[in-house]
């Protein structure tokens, strides 16, 4: 496809603007797509605000976005599987294929991965981007481009469900309930978890949390969360724990919590990097401690959960912006945290 498309660049910490740029084209493995929605990601959010995270360290313009939606419209020659006008939902990481971790099966470990918005690889804000076949799945009729582009975070949700070994009869704990922390309670639910609470301190992503199906909350502000934690299993504890928050205060109150031989998941990463844990209660209950990097053949999963109505994508969505609206949108999903649970783009 020949022309231009409209891309919007991050100049400098809280500066976006817009550049053209030719529309790409598709090599023989990948599918040009019209993209129609990209999420707006905690991650992107830390870039624009301190314009690093860890190692990773924007060089102006970047483009950010790596939770894309949209419509194929041109296909390689050696595409079978989609067709033009098939909606798709992207995954955002381009992995070797050759290294230990992608031979057994653990490509998100990869350490030669391209992933969207991860500097020096730009993201998708913008109106098209060319894309490996075998990374955009296509969406059955009932799921639209937004719940596509909302895979992404989802996946993550089922990757930490998984790592934690998931399954009816349990009982677990979502500690944060922001973007992360709400797909990850729907995931437990949608793997069977018989009784899933999530625990924050924003009224207002508790609620949220209700409408979206959790068994419980707990307002960690107000209540004492782990006394109320052993209230509600008779005081045996939970079998699992999914940190989403990154605090030091939540992952120990987790380990509390957790009955013995439970397991704690770490989603969240913490400000420093670096936490105390409490390593003879670690022993002492033979908590088992597992992490998440990204996610791992999820998507088919992810996609038919939201496709047989089991996961509610469209419910974490708080506020939609156009594309034109990308520094009102960029500022209002920094300066609105409260208020604000997922944001999305809308591309066209």
């Amino acid at each position: 496809m020949n022309g231009n498309m409209k891309v919007a660049v991050m100049n400098g910490i809280g500066k976006m603007e817009f550049e053209t740029r030719p529309i790409p084209n598709p090599k023989e493995d990948e599918v040009l797509v019209k993209l129609e929605y990209v999420g707006i990601c905690g991650s992107d959010l830390h870039y624009y605000e301190h314009g690093r995270i860890g190692d990773y360290i924007v060089e102006p313009p970047f483009v950010l976005g790596h939770e894309p939606g949209g419509t194929v419209v041109e296909v390689g020659k050696n595409v079978k599987h989609l067709k033009v006008g098939d909606k798709v939902a992207l995954e955002p990481g381009k992995t070797c294929g050759h290294c230990e971790f992608c031979k057994t099966g653990r490509y998100n470990l990869c350490p030669d991965v391209i992933f969207f918005a991860t500097p020096p690889v730009d993201g998708v804000f913008q109106e098209y981007v060319a894309h490996e076949a075998d990374l955009c799945f296509k969406l059955p009729e009932n799921v639209d481009t937004m719940e596509g582009a909302l895979i992404e975070p989802l996946a993550v949700g089922f990757h930490a469900a998984m790592q934690g070994g998931a399954h009816m009869g349990q009982t677990a704990v979502v500690t944060g309930s922001g973007c992360i922390g709400l797909v990850t309670m729907m995931a437990l639910k949608a793997l069977g978890v018989d009784q899933v609470y999530v625990v924050d301190i924003m009224q207002k992503r508790l609620d949220k949390a209700m409408e979206l199906g959790a068994t419980g909350v707990i307002n960690g502000k107000e209540q004492n969360t782990v006394e109320e934690v052993m209230k509600l299993t008779d005081g045996r504890g939970c079998d699992l724990v999914i940190d989403t928050s990154g605090t030091e205060i939540c992952v120990n109150q987790g380990m509390e919590m957790l009955v013995k031989g439970g397991t704690l998941v770490l989603v969240g990463y913490s400000a420093s990097g670096n936490m105390n844990l409490p390593t003879s209660l670690i022993c002492d209950k033979e908590i088992s401690i597992k992490s998440v990097f990204r996610y791992r053949h999820i998507y088919p999963m992810a996609i038919k959960a939201v496709a047989e109505g089991k996961v509610n994508l469209k419910g974490i969505v708080t506020n939609i912006f156009e594309l034109d609206d990308i520094q009102n949108a960029m500022d209002k999903s920094v300066k609105d945290k409260a208020d604000i649970v997922k944001s999305v783009v809308k591309i066209c």
